[in-house]
């Protein structure tokens, strides 16, 4: 079955080749499914090496970009389907009303949110999808330490960690987004003696 794949990825590319050399090798094992990407749009950081990659490879490539954005030109304008938003809330709802799965590769502040916010709306049952981080040369080590130090200190709970997939391999995580099964997630709010 065809899915499609939401990415949150940087608008930069990084300081370490690894990071657009393993961009590409998940946009080719994810064309092995015959998945589309959705993706926030850019031409630019890893989403544009994405999206180039996956564009050479024959597959399907929609954007989401907040109206703002436009007169920024990063706007990728080579990908079959582009929607426009009036705001980076839209852009975010959209994106994940489009999508069947979502995979996090190294970016910055806006890659952090758009996961935090994926991973707070599974907590609370607003969506069953499988959420993965690529975690390319250990990209994510130390966010996922902190993760552990929120659980230690009593602010998430440990079941719901597990709405958190995390691979380094290109091809075991396409595997992983195509027979995901969704977990149990704890509410958050309950809490019992």
């Amino acid at each position: 079955m065809s899915k499609k794949i939401l990415i949150y990825c940087g608008s930069s590319k990084g300081n370490n080749p690894v990071y657009e050399e393993e961009v590409k090798r998940l946009a080719q094992e994810l064309k092995k499914h015959d998945c589309s990407i959705i993706f926030g749009a850019g031409s630019v950081g890893l989403m544009g090496v994405m999206a180039d990659e996956y564009l050479r490879l024959g597959g399907e490539v929609i954007g989401v970009i907040p109206s703002f954005m436009e007169p920024w030109e990063v706007k990728h304008l080579g990908i079959q389907t582009c929607h426009v938003t009036e705001s980076m809330h839209e852009r975010k709802q959209l994106m994940a009303e489009m999508a069947d799965g979502v995979i996090a590769m190294p970016g910055g502040f806006g890659t952090f949110d758009e996961l935090f916010e994926m991973l707070t709306w599974k907590q609370l049952d607003l969506h069953q999808m499988p959420i993965a981080i690529f975690n390319t040369a250990g990209y994510y080590d130390l966010l996922l330490q902190q993760l552990q130090h929120m659980i230690q200190e009593g602010f998430l709970k440990e079941r719901n960690l597990t709405a958190l997939h995390v691979e380094s391999d290109a091809a075991k995580l396409a595997d992983w987004m195509m027979d995901y099964v969704p977990e149990k997630m704890e509410k958050k709010w309950i809490y019992r003696a």
